[in-house]
C-alpha cells in the first residue's frame, strides 16, 4: 500500500530534518535527499507498530505574515 504524507523539512546546522505533519514522526539526513529516504523509512517502522486510521482528513500549510 502507497499512502502520501505531508512532510516539513527544516534545516538545523548541518542537517536537515524532515517531520511528518500527520504523525510527528521526524528524522534527518545531510542533504534533503537523505532526509526524505530516513524519514520514509521512519514511517514505515513507525506504521509497524501502529495503525493506519484515518489520514484522509486534508492539512492546509501557509505563511504568515507577523509585524513584530
Amino acid at each position: 500500500m502507497s499512502v502520501k504524507f505531508t512532510v516539513i523539512i527544516q534545516k538545523e546546522e548541518n542537517w536537515y530534518v524532515a517531520k511528518c505533519v500527520e504523525n510527528d514522526v521526524a528524522s534527518q539526513g545531510k542533504d534533503i535527499e537523505e532526509a526524505m529516504v530516513n524519514l520514509s523509512e521512519a514511517i514505515a517502522l513507525y506504521y509497524e507498530d501502529n495503525e493506519l486510521g484515518d489520514i484522509s482528513t486534508p492539512v492546509f500549510i501557509t505563511t504568515m505574515e507577523v509585524a513584530i
